[in-house]
């Protein structure tokens, strides 16, 4: 279990049988059975997955899980694949993924030291929802151009 500064959270959690999940109005309390929230809730402000979705909408969580979709990297690879990520906001944005469990870091001890990074399989849920989005960006980036244009915001 992953923990945010006062909100436990499940790297993953099944539903127990029997269990309806629907839309609610605040975060879903823990349950005192198991301590995991079933549902979280965007549009509430102390819910801990506005976190989770700022790191992985990030500019560089978007790029960096569509990255690890073609397979493991390193973090030099990561650095080329993605550019003009800086090597502080590469490691730190692969520390947010870690954390919240869509990133595998694996360190072996040889020297130079190696590192090599990958999608765990929450990842690569989450990593085949953005690139639908960065799909229909790309798709449609002449559209969404000349709307720009057109509106004079370029």
């Amino acid at each position: 279990m992953k923990k945010t500064a006062s909100h436990p959270v499940p790297v993953s959690a099944a539903p127990a049988p029997n269990t309806t999940l629907t839309a609610p109005t605040a975060p879903t309390a823990p349950t005192a059975t198991t301590g995991l929230v079933l549902r979280g809730n965007l549009f509430a402000q102390q819910c801990p997955s506005r976190q989770i979705l700022t790191h992985v909408t990030s500019r560089w969580g978007v790029l960096i899980l569509v990255a690890l979709l073609e397979g493991t990297h390193r973090f030099s690879e990561l650095r080329r694949r993605i550019g003009g990520v800086s090597e502080r906001m590469l490691s730190q944005t692969l520390q947010w993924l870690e954390a919240d469990g869509f990133v595998t870091r694996t360190a072996y001890p040889v020297v130079p030291p190696r590192v090599e990074y990958s999608l765990t399989p929450l990842g690569r849920e989450i990593s085949e929802q953005v690139r639908q989005l960065t799909d229909w960006i790309e798709e449609n980036l002449g559209r969404i151009r000349q709307g720009q244009i057109v509106e004079g915001m370029e």
